[in-house]
């Protein structure tokens, strides 16, 4: 049954490069969703933004002050996210935050313990299971024909060398403490795990951090050519992972391959599927049946483009409905620890959090994909 909601007024924190997919999807494609102002600690930025989409520049002050708006978006850096999240649950606000929910498991813990407490939503990239895609390997995964999940794979490589090329002194938010590849990009392919198979129980693994002192600003305009360029995270990780479903995965990631490549599965007792690249909204999805023959999964949903911001059109409609949303908080918090038990934690480490698979959505809402979040 359609329900006919209010908009939930919302204002943006961190006006960078990924704000212009956000402001584009909210503004064109969800009704759900207005925004009224924006705010960067740049703010040549944000008043860029306001006066492209006709919203009010903000500062954070003024945006946690006013009154009539309901959610705040946090798209600033990583490493900010937990004190912008954390000041604007202060201020009476549902926030929805750029993956990951905070550097650290300990900050995420905090957050989703003050959001429980005072009964206040968060939302977390991100939101690509969301995307036609998963959606409808979803689907296929849960009409039982792979049989029963024994065991997924993921490989993620990528080539990050950033020191070879760069002529700016500022560094790639990879590089940074908290935003490793596991947390940059790792962290679409566990969440797509978990809202595939469900919630991981333990987790091990080996991480290293390769060349984190001996790499060279290498571009002679780069004003500081010939110094080096610090790196904070682990860059080259292995870990293995026990789902509570009783299939196993193991999860390779890295920057340090000469090329990219991505690979994802999951092996079931009839068949294996073959999933697209949890970093976007669609691509090809297959199943491998006994016999070898591969047939491609037809995707019935909507959401094939870029779509950031579609978790976020969720979470209003959560917050209208009072359900939970999609792309939550509780499940960020679960991906988070999964990272970190890979990352920090010596010998097999049993998770402490859990989470549930998110909702699917409906197949066939393709003419007007937004009522999908509103049955």
């Amino acid at each position: 049954m359609l329900r006919e909601f209010k908009p939930v007024k919302t204002a943006v924190i961190g006006c960078g490069a990924i704000s212009r997919n956000y402001f584009n999807n909210i503004t064109k494609k969800f009704r759900i969703l207005d925004i009224v102002g924006c705010s960067d600690i740049i703010p040549e930025r944000s008043a860029a933004r306001a006066n492209e989409y006709n919203v009010a520049q903000m500062t954070n002050e003024e945006i946690w002050a006013d009154k009539e708006i309901e959610l705040v978006i946090n798209l600033t850096y990583p490493t900010a996210h937990y004190d912008v999240t954390m000041a604007s649950l202060k201020a009476g606000k549902h926030v929805y935050s750029e993956k990951m929910i905070a550097t650290d498991l300990a900050l995420g813990e905090e957050i989703m313990r003050y959001a429980d407490e005072h009964s206040l939503y968060v939302g977390c990239a991100p939101d690509t299971f969301l995307g036609g895609g998963l959606q409808a390997a979803r689907f296929a995964l849960d009409s039982g024909v792979i049989g029963e999940p024994v065991a997924a794979n993921i490989t993620l490589a990528r080539c990050y060398r950033h020191d070879r090329f760069t002529d700016k002194t500022d560094r790639m938010f990879v590089f940074h403490h908290g935003a490793g590849i596991l947390q940059d990009v790792g962290v679409y392919y566990l969440t797509a795990l978990v809202n595939l198979l469900g919630p991981a129980k333990a987790v091990c693994g080996f991480s290293q951090r390769r060349h984190a002192e001996d790499r060279l600003y290498a571009n002679p305009s780069n004003p500081e050519y010939g110094k080096p360029m610090l790196n904070e995270s682990d860059n080259n990780t292995a870990g293995a992972i026990e789902l509570s479903c009783g299939a196993l995965c193991p999860i390779l990631t890295t920057t340090e391959a000469a090329s990219f490549t991505h690979h994802f599965e999951i092996f079931g007792s009839d068949g294996t599927l073959v999933l697209n690249d949890p970093n976007e909204f669609t691509g090809n999805v297959a199943v491998k049946g006994k016999n070898g023959a591969e047939y491609t999964v037809p995707i019935n949903y909507a959401y094939l483009d870029e779509n950031r911001g579609l978790g976020t059109a969720d979470m209003a409609y959560a917050i209208r409905a009072g359900r939970p949303p999609r792309a939550s908080g509780k499940t960020a918090l679960h991906v988070l620890e999964i990272a970190h038990g890979i990352l920090y934690e010596n010998g097999v480490y049993k998770l402490k959090t859990a989470t549930e698979r998110a909702l699917p959505f409906a197949p066939g809402y393709t003419e007007y994909p937004e009522m999908v979040m509103n049955i």
